[in-house]
């Protein structure tokens, strides 16, 4: 269920954004990236886990990081990062010790990821969006 969820969601929300052109901006696929990276650090706060707290910090460094790279400069890079997030998802919960992350929530934001990455990848094909900044 989770993924179908997931999958839903993230094409529900990429069409919706192009049909009324959210997507046609270069911030909007990266804007998307750094929420989807930020919630292992609010799970973290309802855990109340400190540690895991500097843990996911470390990830969404990361993963900010690579975003803000392919915003600048390639938005391929965002693909990729949406895709490694839907990768880390997977192996989440052999890596961080996070109480406060739902059970249900890595194979949703896995699904979410992937889709997400997919739609991008898609746009940009089709050159519906600039794949350099200008």
């Amino acid at each position: 269920m989770e993924y179908v969820v997931g999958l839903g969601l993230a094409l529900a929300v990429s069409v919706f954004a192009s049909l009324v052109g959210l997507d046609r901006d270069r911030a909007f696929y990266p804007t998307v990236m750094v929420v989807i990276a930020s919630y292992y650090a609010l799970f973290a706060v309802i855990g109340g886990s400190l540690q895991a707290l500097l843990v996911e910090s470390i990830a969404i460094a990361a993963f900010v990081g690579l975003t803000v790279v392919g915003f600048k400069r390639n938005l391929w890079l965002v693909v990729a990062a949406l895709a490694a997030h839907g990768v880390f998802d997977f192996f989440h919960g052999h890596i961080v010790i996070n109480d406060g992350v739902p059970v249900w929530w890595p194979m949703f934001c896995l699904a979410y990821d992937i889709m997400a990455a997919a739609c991008l990848a898609w746009l940009l094909k089709r050159s519906r969006v600039p794949v350099h900044a200008h």
